[in-house]
């Protein structure tokens, strides 16, 4: 868990990267990272190119909700002795009364964290839609409020299914009158290509107002035991129009920070793997991404 993720590699990963294009600032999903301390995902995330390193502050994340008090700070200790940005992370939270979620909230706003990522709330199949929605709603306006007095942002994640949130419009119905700098949207493009088919443009033109944060990966559609379902595939290998994006985000000029995900086959690291994981290709992997998303942006008019 300690060693260098980069021990052992016979032909290093360069340090740096590429230069980052204007508004286009990169974190790395720490899921897929897991398999390492705090100062190895550190110097991972910083050897291949990345700007900073969304964290996981969740039931089995590198930080667990009930240890953040004394382990997030250590986290971030670690990243910034790598010179990485720390203004995003992933949590659990849900519900401003829950006081494991509150203390989630306050000790990463003590540390200058700027979004993090909600839970996602699922509805129930035997309660109407529209009781659920306003049940929804009025937690995202709890959270809001909370997140507001603390000086910290809330993004709710548009991911596909049977979530609150997985259909835009319905989000962008829920956002409606909390300010963004206290809750908003995640915006994830391959999760809106999912729900919203070839319409996903305008569900992002709907959203726009809302995106404090966004989700970078890729898919297609594949034939899995006879059923069709959504197939995770390296950057720029699946169905996401990812010029046809870039030129949208500078269009209305949103800048905000952008976190990468790589649920394609990682030896286990997709799913955050804690053994049996050849880093030198999760490296690789991830890198391969970062560097298309860095070229595709800058190329992208």
């Amino acid at each position: 868990m300690g060693a260098s993720p980069l021990a052992g590699l016979s032909s290093p990963l360069p340090a740096g990267g590429m230069v980052a294009g204007p508004g286009l600032k990169i974190y790395i999903f720490s899921k897929h990272l897991q398999f390492l301390d705090y100062p190895g995902m550190s110097e991972a995330a910083r050897e291949m190119g990345f700007d900073g390193i969304d964290l996981t502050v969740r039931p089995k994340g590198h930080v667990l909700p009930e240890r953040v008090s004394i382990d997030l700070p250590m986290a971030t200790e670690a990243m910034h002795a790598f010179g990485l940005a720390t203004g995003l992370f992933t949590s659990k939270v849900m519900d401003a009364t829950n006081l494991v979620d509150r203390n989630v909230l306050e000790t990463a706003a003590g540390l200058g964290y700027d979004f993090y990522r909600t839970g996602w709330y699922k509805y129930e199949r035997d309660r109407e839609i529209r009781v659920s929605f306003g049940k929804f709603r009025e937690k995202l306006s709890e959270l809001s409020s909370l997140s507001g007095s603390l000086g910290i942002s809330g993004s709710y994640q548009n991911h596909s299914g049977h979530y609150f949130g997985s259909s835009i419009w319905e989000l962008d119905e829920a956002l409606e009158g909390l300010p963004v700098g206290q809750m908003g949207c995640q915006y994830d493009i391959m999760h809106a290509n999912i729900e919203g088919g070839k319409n996903w443009e305008i569900g992002f033109r709907l959203i726009r107002e809302h995106i404090n944060s966004l989700v970078l990966k890729d898919f297609k559609w594949g034939r899995m035991k006879g059923v069709w379902k959504p197939v995770p595939v390296p950057a720029g290998q699946g169905m996401v129009d990812f010029p046809g994006f870039f030129s949208l985000l500078k269009r209305y000029g949103i800048n905000v920070p952008v976190s990468v995900h790589c649920e394609y086959d990682l030896g286990g690291a997709e799913h955050g793997s804690t053994s049996s994981v050849d880093s030198r290709k999760v490296m690789a992997s991830l890198k391969q991404d970062l560097d298309y998303y860095r070229q595709t942006w800058e190329s992208t008019g």
